[in-house]
């Protein structure tokens, strides 16, 4: 750390630091001393129990995903129906019937010799008829799922009128009804979507020239639709071989492209030109308070977070059909960020994070969400907003403006990243707003539309989601949750890692489980209890360089004008 960064902790008296020891040192599991009469031992019971509590939660998320992979496996099928085939293969041999047609009794000659000793030839030929009964059902498996799949790659549905469906679309439907009955999890069709097919290089060609039609003059069309036959005959139809073979193997031939040439080997700033936002309800705040609103909006969507995991969200459809949608998107919602690099950026994403990072009047802090395998309530995390909003402790030097690096160019926020917090306590702070489930923004400001100009202030409101100050939003988080001090929120989401869709499910059951299922109380607080034993939101501490300070005070405040 450097000189003026220890003079300013010692100018602020570094209260959230002397507390964040304290509790540190309260944590240890266990501390020894050596003294002449031997080792005194003292364990901590109630540090002990917390890492046992977070070693019980981890593990059943390892449960979970290992369950959810195999349900996943065997859809459209079930785990129980390998039970219903077993039993249908034994009860048939128990009439004396062997519906294998020998091949129960090859599988018993090739047992391991050690099978043979200890089993009888009774037990022999029960196991052989287990292995051929999985090998059966997994066969089954295979077939209804490429069932589904060509089911799922049929589209003449498109094009016929609303209620007028031909007979064959009609049919196309009961058996993909019938191959979709079972409940799925949120991934379940993954495996069973269709690949995206190639057009042929004649179509694309030809929609081109129609699009750029009224765009040209008749000489430059007529030399055009000349250099595009000349690319069809050559060049085109290389490249279209080349893009055949990868969409063999590929779901999506084109998604990874998409995702590497359109957003993140941008070289300009995301802030405005690609992040997005979304918006409160416009007339109804369900509390002025901003940290109980901020309480019940981390708790929402720590909630959403958790049925992703749990894959317990259903798979989205066309509506009023069984046709899935792809649900890759959500699997990089949280716990993700978008790193600079010098050519191209790179989507970070993490499988778990029990904390958030927050803003607020130039700090950052990270907000623990969990403890000892916990969610914490609404009313908790209230509680610990409470404090963050309550520190009265002023900013590090060059820290309130840190958010603006993300907000510019991507290369200097690369170089700048690779030079100056690589190392140090400038990489654990960096570290802990990278990893944080998503970004949490206390504005200082009111928004939404209310008094005389509903108008002007929805367009006020709509710029501060869109780019706030420039420095106080996380523009490389997946996505930054913005409290306004007079409780309305919204968020702001980065483009490159899920459309809008995706973010547009998240924020639609963040604001209805906010309002109508966890609530508050009549004086605007969130329900439940507290914990008042909880350990302080943690104070993130920066050694910025003279260079960085000035890099982050010329933040990009004029891009807002092309808004």
């Amino acid at each position: 750390m450097s000189l003026r960064a220890v003079t300013q902790l010692q100018q602020d008296g570094s209260s959230a630091d002397v507390s964040a020891m304290a509790e540190a040192h309260q944590a240890v599991a266990f501390q020894f001393t050596i003294t002449p009469e031997g080792i005194d031992l003292r364990l901590s019971y109630q540090a002990l129990n917390q890492i046992y509590l977070s070693g019980v939660r981890s593990w059943k998320k390892r449960v979970s995903r290992l369950k959810n992979r195999m349900i996943k496996g065997v859809y459209p099928a079930s785990l129980s129906s390998w039970l219903f085939v077993a039993i249908a293969i034994l009860a048939t041999m128990y009439m004396r019937s062997d519906p294998s047609m020998g091949l129960i009794a090859k599988i018993q000659q090739h047992l391991p010799l050690s099978l043979h000793v200890s089993l009888s030839t009774q037990g022999q030929t029960m196991l052989s008829a287990l292995v051929f009964s999985t090998l059966l059902w997994l066969s089954l498996i295979l077939a209804l799922r490429f069932c589904l799949k060509l089911l799922l790659s049929y589209h003449q549905w498109i094009f016929e009128q609303h209620g007028r469906a031909s007979n064959t679309t009609k049919i196309w439907g009961t058996l993909l009804g019938l191959l979709s009955s079972r409940k799925p999890l949120l991934y379940s069709y993954q495996t069973s979507l269709p690949h995206l097919p190639v057009p042929a290089i004649k179509d694309t060609l030809s929609r081109y020239m129609e699009s750029v039609r009224p765009l040209l003059a008749d000489a430059d069309f007529k030399r055009m639709t000349k250099l595009a036959s000349e690319f069809e005959r050559n060049l085109g139809n290389r490249l279209q071989r080349y893009l055949k073979l990868k969409a063999l193997w590929a779901t999506n031939y084109v998604s990874d492209w998409w995702e590497e040439y359109i957003y993140l080997r941008s070289r300009g700033p995301i802030m405005v030109n690609s992040n997005y936002y979304g918006m409160d309800f416009l007339y109804v705040t369900p509390t002025s308070v901003q940290a109980a609103r901020a309480g019940n909006t981390i708790s929402a969507m720590l909630l959403y977070r958790r049925k992703v995991n749990r894959e317990e969200l259903k798979p989205s459809r066309v509506p009023g059909t069984f046709i899935p949608l792809c649900a890759a998107q959500y699997e990089r919602m949280f716990n993700t960020t978008r790193t600079p690099g010098i050519e191209t950026d790179v989507l970070q994403h993490w499988l778990d994070s029990e904390f958030v990072a927050v803003y607020h009047k130039g700090r950052f802090f990270r907000l623990w969400v969990y403890r000892a395998g916990r969610l914490l309530s609404p009313r908790e995390i209230e509680f610990q907003i409470q404090k963050i909003l309550d520190d009265p402790s002023p900013p590090q030097p060059g820290e309130e403006y840190l958010g603006a690096l993300t907000a510019g160019d991507r290369i200097p926020w690369s170089e700048t990243r690779k030079q100056y917090f690589s190392t140090g306590v400038n990489k654990r702070s960096l570290d802990a707003i990278e990893k944080a489930a998503f970004f949490v923004t206390l504005d200082d400001e009111e928004q939404g539309m209310r008094g005389t100009d509903p108008e002007g202030n929805l367009d006020r409101y709509a710029k501060s989601l869109l780019h706030g100050k420039c420095y106080d939003r996380w523009y490389d988080k997946s996505f930054s949750v913005v409290i306004y001090k007079n409780g309305k929120n919204g968020l702001n989401a980065e483009h490159s890692w899920a459309d809008a869709p995706t973010v547009a499910h998240l924020w639609e059951y963040t604001l209805a489980t906010d309002a109508f299922h966890l609530g508050y109380t009549e004086d605007g607080h969130c329900k439940g209890e507290v914990d008042r034993s909880l350990p302080h939101p943690q104070r993130l501490v920066w050694d910025i360089s003279l260079e960085v300070s000035v890099l982050v005070n010329l933040r990009p405040s004029t891009t807002v004008g092309i808004v």
